[in-house]
């Protein structure tokens, strides 16, 4: 019995403490002081951390394809016996403000280098910090024996050559596909814009360019996508796993940092994630109407594609995301 009346006081105390602040921050502090299940997967910390943090840190990922340290490996170095919630917060806070200098996981910063500088308020931070420090968070299927075979967390980020190799050889060659395609698509671009202009790029890019990616993936012996969260073919919409990429591949160009592919590795296959960033030339379609785009390319986009959502893009913004599939290489 009295673990209803508890839950119900939690409940109670948790409708008045959202009621209390709602008109002041988006997030919501859930009292900490009882871990249950329910609590733990209500807390605004978890929401933000699943949403922002796994997009690198995704604790569903195999061992050789973490783009980062998964977050429990962070919890484990940074929380110790004598660690309290506001020091961690803290370091928490200095860390994302600071990734280059701040870091206290020098084994991880050369497995996978400084942590690109993403700018975060600092209450969001502390969400996430309360959340890590209170709860138990996911841990990898891999990681308990990762820590085993290192001999502990010091070591359990250091990968063999091998695995290295192979990585290194899925990311040159998701980069190269990506490339020629880039490239076969630029070429027959510059093409009809010297034929049409820009009303030309508009009629290619409608009834050629998914043509053309297609035969490029069979060139290459792979699956080539170009995939956005603004489409204007539908058929370019961006799955739920390929927004997150877009969301974090657009958080690194406007912090004007330089971004990575993303590569990941399972049962033979890898899945690579690049960005494609917009230019002066993208934006005599993509841009603001009655700025970049004129009515009369305004109109043929309206008329070629009715739902079109690809417009308001500035010079360098992220624009989708290259989304290729291959086998890995060996």
């Amino acid at each position: 019995m009295k673990k209803y009346v508890m839950l119900l006081v939690c409940s109670l105390l948790l409708l008045s403490c959202k009621e209390e602040n709602k008109d002041k921050t988006e997030y919501v502090k859930i009292p900490s002081a009882n871990k249950t299940t329910d609590i733990a997967k209500q807390h605004p910390g978890k929401r933000i951390m699943e949403q922002e943090c796994y997009i690198c840190h995704n604790p569903e990922a195999p061992q050789e394809s973490m783009i980062a340290p998964p977050m429990i490996a962070i919890k484990d170095y940074y929380i110790g016996d004598n660690t309290t919630k506001e020091q961690f917060t803290e370091d928490l806070i200095k860390w994302v403000n600071d990734p280059e200098q701040e870091s206290k996981m020098p084994d991880a910063l050369f497995e996978f280098g400084s942590m690109p500088y993403i700018p975060y308020h600092a209450d969001v931070i502390a969400q996430i910090a309360e959340y890590i420090y209170d709860y138990d968070i996911e841990r990898p299927n891999w990681y308990d024996e990762a820590l085993k075979e290192g001999e502990g967390k010091s070591k359990m980020f250091k990968r063999s050559i091998i695995s290295k190799e192979i990585l290194d050889a899925n990311t040159n060659m998701g980069m190269a596909h990506a490339m020629a395609a880039k490239t076969v698509l630029g070429k027959n671009l510059v093409q009809a814009i010297g034929e049409k202009g820009t009303i030309g790029a508009i009629e290619f890019c409608s009834t050629r360019a998914l043509e053309i990616t297609d035969s490029v993936s069979v060139m290459n012996n792979a699956i080539i996508r170009r995939v956005t969260d603004k489409p204007r073919n539908p058929k370019n919409t961006a799955n739920e796993e390929e927004l997150g990429y877009i969301t974090y591949f657009k958080k690194l160009v406007a912090a004007g940092k330089d971004p990575k592919p993303i590569v990941k590795s399972e049962d033979g296959e890898v899945d690579f994630y690049y960005p494609i960033t917009t230019n002066t030339m993208c934006l005599q379609c993509h841009g603001n109407p009655q700025e970049q785009i004129t009515p009369e390319t305004l109109l043929t986009i309206k008329s070629l594609y009715p739902q079109d959502k690809a417009i308001g893009y500035q010079d360098n913004e992220v624009r989708g995301i290259w989304s290729i599939n291959f086998e890995t290489q060996e």
